[in-house]
């Protein structure tokens, strides 16, 4: 019998198609919590950055303050996006965990929509050029 064109094997020996590599639910589950876990430490640091940031309010022709404040929207953006990100993982980890059937190529397509959703942006200042 063949399924999903894949050859009858004898029992010896580990299977040609996954060269003996074995996979559970519990790993892939166990590995979606342990990344959605991270969002509760980012979390935390929001909140503790946003007490830091509180009482700071707009003070005209302080520049130093305009600059803390831009610093301040920019890392509670990137925060939030790390958060979502975390959120994101861990639902396809845990739904790989639970289908076991899920194709790599389809694994990596959801992990390659994640890479293009939260693409990190350039450094400050460009790329570095033959550094």
């Amino acid at each position: 019998m063949r399924l999903n064109q894949v050859p009858v094997e004898p029992s010896s020996g580990p299977s040609a198609v996954t060269g003996g590599l074995k996979s559970s639910k519990k790993a892939w589950v166990t590995a979606g919590t342990g990344v959605g876990s991270l969002r509760g430490g980012v979390s935390t640091a929001l909140a503790k950055l946003a007490e830091g940031q509180a009482g700071l309010g707009a003070i005209p022709g302080c520049l130093s303050a305009a600059a803390q404040k831009e610093v301040y929207d920019s890392w509670k953006k990137y925060a939030e996006s790390v958060s979502e990100r975390c959120g994101s993982l861990q639902k396809i980890l845990e739904q790989v965990g639970h289908d076991l059937l899920t194709t790599d190529e389809a694994v990596k397509g959801e992990i390659h929509k994640l890479d293009l959703k939260y693409a990190d942006t350039d450094a400050v200042g460009g790329q570095a050029k033959g550094r």
